[in-house]
Order: C-alpha cells, then structure tokens, then sequence
C-alpha cells in the first residue's frame, strides 16, 4: 500500500496548528472543487504554507523558494509536499513552465504574489509571475487572505474569496503587472473584509 506523503502530512500538521492558532477558515465552499485553481494568498509568515495547505479542500502545488532545494533532507521533504523551486528576484523561465503545466493539468497552483513574506503585514506589490499565470491559463483564479497574528491560542483567520472574473483582462490582452495589481486588490478586499 502506497501512503500518500502530503495527505498525512496535511492530516498531521492540521491536528497540531489549527489548535495551536485556532484556525478560523471561511469561504471554502466558493473554492472550485475542479479544474485548474490559481490561489492567491498574502505572505506574513513561514507558516502561511502549511496554513493554506491544511485549510484549502484541494492538494496544493506551491512554488517555493529554491533556497530550499539545497539541502537534501529539506528537498526531499519539499518535493514529497509538491513543492516546485522558484528563483527569486528574476524571471524563472523553468518555475513558469512548471506552473503552468501544473495548471494545464487541472491542479492547484499555490503563489504568494508578492514574492516574499511582508514583515510589517501590509500587502506588498505583487511581482508580474502572478499576472502571467492569471493570463495565460484558464484557471479560476482564487483570492485568499491570511489574517494574524501568529501568536499561540489568538485565533487566525484564512479568508477564501469567489473566484476572480479574468475574463475582461484576458480579452483585452492587459499586462501581467495590471493583473497581478488586480489580484492584490481583491487579496486587500478580504483583508479589510475580515479584520
């Protein structure tokens, strides 16, 4: 019997975290529950991850920063979660081909468009990757938000908003930096929503 790694991971790591942050999760019914998903999420924490990870109702591809793919216990262990490297600060031609065959497959792509985690909690500008993806595909593109602190037993908020209507920038054939812009201000709709 084959075990699947990230079901057991999922199920492990959610029976320690949404305890621990007393995980509040809404707006999972509106997530596609077929079909190719683009999910985009705020970046506050090295947990944001796994939080979107054992929250979402689907198996989540991830980009992840290649750093990780260095050592090779953490490789392992991030490529068993199906997790695929991105080079950051430049254009990563082989992360975008990747992302997109994960899509064209019919799977969930998981990006945090601004790229690295914000510090301070205020939402970033979104780098162009996210855009890209939202364009070239027809996955529904999925707004989350992640709302902390990340302090044990103060409770955590995960936000999933309705799939985002790209077909009038599709149309228009607009830049990936206007969709990326586009994405980020529904990302900022949810958080002002929920806090």
């Amino acid at each position: 019997m084959r075990v699947d790694f990230y079901s057991l991971a999922k199920g492990v790591v959610k029976s320690i975290l949404t305890p621990l942050y007393r995980i509040q999760v809404t707006g999972v019914e509106q997530f596609p529950k077929e079909g190719a998903v683009l999910l985009c999420a705020n970046h506050i924490s090295n947990l944001d991850p796994p939080i979107v990870g054992i929250t979402a109702p689907r198996p989540i591809r991830f980009m992840a920063k290649e750093e990780l793919f260095r050592t090779p216990v953490v490789k392992t262990l991030v490529k068993s979660l199906h997790a695929f490297p991105v080079k950051r600060g430049m254009s990563d031609r082989q992360a975008l081909r990747t992302g997109i065959e994960v899509l064209k497959q019919g799977e969930v792509l998981g990006i945090f468009p601004e790229g690295t985690r914000s510090k301070d909690g205020r939402l970033k500008r979104a780098l162009p990757g996210v855009g890209f993806f939202a364009l070239r595909t027809d996955a529904a593109v999925v707004p989350c938000a992640i709302i902390g602190p990340y302090r044990p037993f103060v409770p955590l908020k995960v936000v999933y908003g309705a799939p985002i209507d790209m077909a009038p920038l599709r149309e228009r054939k607009a830049s990936p930096e206007e969709a990326a812009d586009y994405i980020m201000d529904h990302i900022r709709q949810l958080l002002e929503q929920h806090r």
